[in-house]
């Protein structure tokens, strides 16, 4: 059975609503692995890289802050990536929200409170800085972008087009509702999963991207 691996956004968790969703759709035909992400960026990518190692997903399918995570990690392990309403500037968006927050959906270790500081928003920075270091030309067509159209937060298609080839509208905001998961991420995700030959493209592709990582 084929494995999605799937990355949530900033405030979210693996129960948020879209995560709930791809698991439901895909039920008897992939697997939907759905974790809890750590707060941390750096901390987040090495807890990534040790799912991706230990399960073996065929696809990275993240939204918002999960698919600014796909788009560093697909070229590096080889492995297609959909990114929903990719956040390519997550500083941007911590700097107007220093202070106090909640998660708004439930996490497994149960702590729903979480903190936005300074040296959260400089370790974003770090990540940032480097976040398209291991593209690379034959991984282009490899990652798939989805944006919606009515999205205020992260408006970064231009940015996603100056690296990768292919770019799908859906007409949403930037946290999908259940419908717009299964109308627009669900057909898509099925499609990379079915595009054999390109997979082993971007697997072939991870030789030169692992060597700057």
């Amino acid at each position: 059975m084929k494995k999605i691996l799937f990355l949530h956004g900033f405030y979210a968790s693996g129960q948020c609503v879209p995560a709930m969703v791809l698991r439901e759709a895909f039920v008897g035909r992939a697997e939907v692995i759905t974790p809890d992400l750590p707060m941390h960026p750096k901390e987040g990518v090495r807890f990534i890289r040790d799912l991706i190692e230990n399960d073996q997903p065929d696809l990275l399918l993240g939204n918002s802050c999960g698919a600014f995570y796909a788009q560093m990690l697909a070229p590096v392990v080889g492995i297609p990536a959909l990114l929903g309403n990719p956040h390519f500037r997550m500083t941007e968006f911590l700097k107007q929200r220093i202070g106090e927050h909640q998660y708004k959906s439930p996490r497994k270790d149960g702590q729903q409170n979480f903190i936005i500081d300074e040296a959260l928003i400089e370790e974003f920075a770090e990540m940032e800085a480097i976040q398209f270091d291991n593209c690379h030309p034959d991984f282009q067509d490899c990652i798939w972008g989805l944006f919606g159209e009515q999205d205020t937060l992260a408006r970064f298609e231009p940015m996603f087009l100056e690296h990768y080839n292919r770019s799908f509208h859906f007409p949403g905001g930037h946290t999908p509702t259940a419908d717009e998961v299964r109308d627009w991420y669900v057909p898509l995700a099925e499609k990379m999963l079915e595009l054999e030959p390109e997979k082993k493209q971007c697997r072939l592709s991870r030789t030169s991207a692992t060597m700057h990582s």
